[in-house]
C-alpha cells in the first residue's frame, strides 16, 4: 500500500536496511531479550550507517531524504527488533529540535556528528509528576551570566542510556512562555542518567531517567529563544515523535503477520495446514486488513509531510491506527498460535509485548482521538505542521539516496 507514495530510491533503501537488519539485528535480539540491557554496540552500527540523518540535509552531510525515507528505514529495523526501531525513532526526535530551532552554529556543529553517526541525540523533556501534560513540569534553568544552572528530572527519556547529547526542555518562567530548551552533553558535570530499570518490553532500548543536579551549559547551548521550549516540545513530538513511533508500531505489525502466516503454513490440522481452517482464515484475514489499512495511513501522512502540507491529523490518525492495530493483531496472533505462542522461540510474545511499549509516548489513543474530535467539531487549535511547513519545504529532500 506504501507504493503509491515511494519511489524507486525507497525501495533501494529498503532492501539496504532490510538486509542489514537479517544479517546484523536479528541475531542479537535473543541475547537483547535475554539480558535486558541497552545494546549499545548495535546502536551505534545502526548510527553509523548514516540512518539516524534521513532527514538532515545533505549540507550537513545528511541524507536529505525525508521523512517517507525514514519511516522506510524504521519499520524495516522494527519488523526484526522493536527496540532497534525505538532506538532509530528516539534518535530523530533529537535531531528534530536542531533542525527546526537551531542556530547555524548549532547546526553545524551537531547535525554532521548525528548524519555520521558519532553523536546520538535525545529529547527529554517529561517529568515524573506531570506525565503527558508538558506545562506541569517544574524542573527548572536560572540565568547565571553566560551559562544557565539546570536542575530537575527527566523521565521516559529514550536513549537515554546511550545518547550523547540530550534536549532538555525546562522552566525558564511561568505559563507557556516559561519553558526553554538547551543541549546539554551526556558528560556534563550534573547531568547522569540514574540506574536503568527492567521493562516489560523493547529490550535492547533505553529509555530511563535523566537527572541535572546544578548542571551548568553555556547560554550558547540554549535551543530557540528563551521561550521556546514549549514549540520545541511540541514540534518534535507531533512532526517527529507520532510518524516515528507509527512506524514502529507498522514494522511490529508486519513482524505479526509474517510470523503468523508463516506458522498457518508449517503447523498441521486433522491432515492439512493450519491455515486450512476457515476461522483461523478470518483471523489471519483481520490481520492483513488492518496492516494494509495501518500501512496506508501511515505513509499517506509521512508523505505529506515531506511535502510540506498541513498534516497534524493525519499524523495524529496514523499514530491512532497504527498502534491500536498493531495491538489488535498481537491479540488475534496468539490466539491462532495459542499455547505456542506463550513460549520464547517464537517472537509472537515479543511482539505483544514491544506493541505496548508504543502506545503512551507522543499521545495516547485518548489524547489521538480527543484532538481528532476537536477537528471535527472545528475547535482544533492550530496545527504545527502548517507552523513549520515553510522550514520542511526548505529542506526539501533531493532525489539521491
Amino acid at each position: 500500500m506504501d507504493r503509491y507514495f515511494t519511489e524507486q530510491r525507497h525501495t533501494r533503501l529498503r532492501a539496504e536496511v532490510r538486509e542489514f537488519a537479517d544479517r546484523e539485528v536479528r541475531p542479537r535480539v535473543a541475547e537483547m531479550e535475554r539480558s535486558r540491557a541497552v545494546c549499545r554496540d548495535l546502536s551505534r552500527r545502526i548510527a553509523r550507517r548514516g540512518w539516524i540523518g534521513a532527514t538532515i540535509p545533505r549540507a550537513y552531510g545528511g541524507m536529505g531524504a525525508g521523512h517517507v525515507a525514514k519511516t522506510v528505514i524504521i519499520e524495516e529495523l522494527s519488523r526484526h527488533s522493536g527496540a532497534m526501531g525505538a532506538m532509530v525513532q528516539a534518535s530523530q526526535l533529537g535531531v528534530a529540535k536542531i533542525l527546526h530551532f537551531g542556530d547555524e552554529t548549532q547546526k553545524k556543529d551537531w547535525l554532521p556528528a548525528i548524519a555520521s553517526g558519532s553523536c546520538l541525540p535525545t529529547i527529554a523533556v517529561t517529568e515524573a509528576g506531570a506525565g503527558g501534560h508538558v506545562l506541569g513540569m517544574t524542573g527548572s534553568a536560572v540565568r547565571d551570566g553566560d551559562s544557565y544552572v539546570l536542575n530537575g528530572s527527566k523521565v521516559y527519556v529514550g536513549n537515554s542510556h546511550v545518547g550523547d547529547l540530550h534536549g532538555v526542555v525546562l522552566r525558564t518562567g511561568p505559563g507557556a512562555r516559561g519553558l526553554s530548551a538547551f543541549l546539554v552533553e551526556s558528560g556534563r558535570p550534573g547531568c547522569v542518567a540514574a540506574p536503568e530499570r527492567p521493562t516489560m518490553g523493547l529490550h535492547g532500548f533505553g529509555f530511563g531517567e535523566l537527572i541535572l543536579d546544578n548542571c551548568r551549559v553555556p547560554a550558547a547551548h540554549r535551543i530557540g529563544a528563551e521561550g521556546e521550549g514549549l514549540a520545541v516540545a511540541y514540534s518534535s513530538s507531533v512532526l517527529y515523535g507520532r510518524a516515528n513511533l507509527t512506524a514502529v508500531a507498522l514494522g511490529i505489525h508486519q513482524a505479526l503477520v509474517d510470523e503468523t502466516a508463516a506458522f498457518c503454513t508449517e503447523r498441521r490440522r486433522y491432515g492439512a495446514p493450519l491455515g486450512d481452517l476457515a476461522n483461523i482464515k478470518l483471523k489471519l484475514g483481520q490481520m492483513q486488513s488492518r496492516l494494509m489499512t495501518a500501512r496506508l495511513a501511515a505513509y499517506h501522512a509521512v508523505h505529506l509531510l515531506d511535502r510540506g502540507e498541513p498534516c497534524d491529523a493525519e499524523l495524529m490518525n496514523a499514530k491512532l491506527v497504527n498502534v491500536e492495530s498493531a495491538l489488535d493483531s498481537a491479540r488475534n496472533a496468539m490466539e491462532i498460535h495459542a499455547a505456542c505462542g506463550l513460549f520464547t522461540d517464537r517472537p509472537i510474545e515479543r511482539c505483544l509485548r514491544d506493541a505496548h511499549h508504543i502506545f503512551a509516548p507522543a499521545g495516547t489513543s485518548d489524547i489521538q482521538l480527543l484532538r481528532l474530535g476537536e477537528l471535527a467539531l472545528g475547535t482544533a487549535k492550530g496545527s504545527w505542521s502548517d507552523r513549520l511547513a515553510d522550514l520542511v519545504r526548505a529542506e526539501e529532500p533531493t532525489p539521491a539516496l
